[in-house]
């Protein structure tokens, strides 16, 4: 503390100072505070006005220490000032705090950003591999009608050629051509159909795959996109026990993004498929789509399979949340329905489920979905 006369003489400081600056007890500089104050303290004393100033001040160990300096005048009754009374406070420590707190404030901004970006990448890479499972799924479906129509022209090829043979031997006979004839028709009935089923399967994925590569608002059946999108899905079924029905309302018209609303189906699908049914247990799993206002529809997506139980049905659309992460799962299928629905496709989500009840999810879309400027 340090007390001054009105025109700003210092003419006392007490024993904190000295000990503090290492100087001779009783040792004073009367105007030693316009030097370190400058102007600000001219104006106080000629306005008569308190100050308030952060400073530095040497001590005796040759370090300068952040001070908080308060200086308020003293009146007489007649309120004329006539001397000044101050304070100096060390704020080492709180300054010392708050370049902890900016530095650990900087520090977790700059995680935040990053676990942003490494959560971003993490989902576009669940959603690739989402893709990648589809792919793999109709790839294996497409082998089937591919193989037949292989082996079936195998077998009118060696057909063919024992007929040529007779033909040059001049042995052919009546019956062998008819035999011929049968097998030619009966092969050609046969590729006709595993090749119709092959483009069906190709046709359907090209329609999904361009759909998700294409981000701009189109108008589309939505109807006729869930029959394709669960055409290109039904190859993922499990082999024995899963099955998948579709019942669509048809003449809903909508403007929306169909690669997000086929992204969607297709998430709810694996999600389904890799938890719902575990140790291969049988079961259905059903989407049901209809209008539910003039301006909505409502897409029904349900299975009948184990169910969840409270808790994790309360983290279900949690990023990084998963009951299978020893399986590598990724804990983002069902965030990435949330995401997509909610701001993508301008919607919203009611989850249901129980444990051995099965699990629905109800999604309200708009018909005509928010443009990226309104929900981005």
């Amino acid at each position: 503390m340090w007390m001054a006369d009105a025109q700003g003489a210092i003419y006392w400081l007490n024993s904190h100072w000295y000990e503090y600056t290492g100087r001779p007890t009783g040792e004073i500089n009367p105007h030693g505070w316009h030097a370190v104050l400058g102007n600000r303290w001219i104006e106080a004393m000629a306005a008569g006005t308190a100050l308030e100033s952060e400073l530095s001040l040497l001590g005796k160990d040759g370090e300068y220490r952040p001070f908080l300096t308060r200086v308020v005048p003293l009146r007489d009754p007649g309120g004329v000032v006539y001397g000044w009374i101050g304070t100096h406070i060390d704020i080492s420590e709180r300054k010392r705090s708050e370049r902890e707190v900016r530095r650990a404030k900087d520090a977790a901004e700059a995680a935040l950003q990053n676990l942003r970006e490494t959560q971003n990448y993490l989902i576009e890479a669940e959603k690739l591999a989402a893709l990648g499972r589809l792919v793999a799924g109709v790839a294996h479906e497409i082998n089937n009608p591919l193989g037949t129509s292989l082996t079936v022209a195998s077998s009118l090829e060696h057909k063919s050629e024992l007929l040529a043979s007779e033909m040059a031997q001049g042995t052919l006979k009546r019956s062998s051509l008819k035999e011929f004839v049968e097998a030619i028709r009966d092969g050609s009935a046969q590729l006709q159909q595993s090749l119709n089923r092959a483009a069906e399967l190709i046709q359907s994925f090209k329609q999904v795959a361009s759909d998700r590569n294409n981000s701009d608002l189109r108008s589309f059946d939505l109807g006729d996109l869930t029959d394709q999108v669960a055409s290109g899905l039904r190859p993922a079924l499990p082999k024995h026990g899963v099955t998948l029905d579709v019942d669509c309302q048809r003449g809903l018209s909508m403007s929306s993004y169909p690669g997000s609303y086929g992204q969607v189906l297709t998430n709810l699908f694996l999600n389904s498929i890799a938890h719902a049914f575990p140790d291969g247990q049988l079961g259905k799993i059903a989407i049901k789509v209809s209008a539910s206002s003039a301006n909505d529809v409502e897409i029904i997506f349900t299975d009948d399979g184990c169910g969840m139980t409270p808790d994790v049905r309360r983290r279900a659309f949690d990023p990084f949340f998963t009951t299978r992460r020893h399986q590598g799962c990724t804990g983002l299928g069902l965030h990435i329905v949330y995401s997509v629905v909610t701001n993508r496709l301008g919607g919203r989500l009611d989850l249901k489920a129980e444990p051995g009840k099965g699990t629905r999810v109800k999604l309200t879309l708009p018909k005509v979905a928010p443009r990226a400027s309104e929900h981005e």
